[in-house]
């Protein structure tokens, strides 16, 4: 029901002010879009597309995937890691 009925803008903000349960729990346990699941995993979203991550996945889902990483997390942190020492780096050398 919640995601056929449109909302305003006013009842928006009410729900970020006060979230009912379900969003307190939502945010809490997921499903959790892409962009959270990678940011939690400490990977680019594009890193979640390569091993094949096609569903959203619960907060247990991340947690099992943290606690025994699989290769493919071991490889994209690494190559998150890379990416973001690099653009620093850049960063760094145009301002001098």
């Amino acid at each position: 029901d919640f995601q056929n009925t449109p909302i305003t803008r006013a009842q928006l903000d009410a729900l970020r002010a006060d979230p009912p349960a379900w969003l307190t729990d939502l945010r809490r346990n997921g499903p959790f879009p892409r962009e959270v699941t990678a940011a939690k995993l400490g990977i680019f979203h594009s890193g979640l597309r390569r091993s094949g991550v096609t569903e959203p996945l619960n907060a247990d889902q991340v947690g099992e995937l943290l606690t025994d990483p699989p290769e493919w997390l071991v490889h994209e942190r690494q190559v998150h890691r890379k990416v973001i020492a690099e653009n620093a780096r850049l960063k760094e050398q145009q301002k001098g």
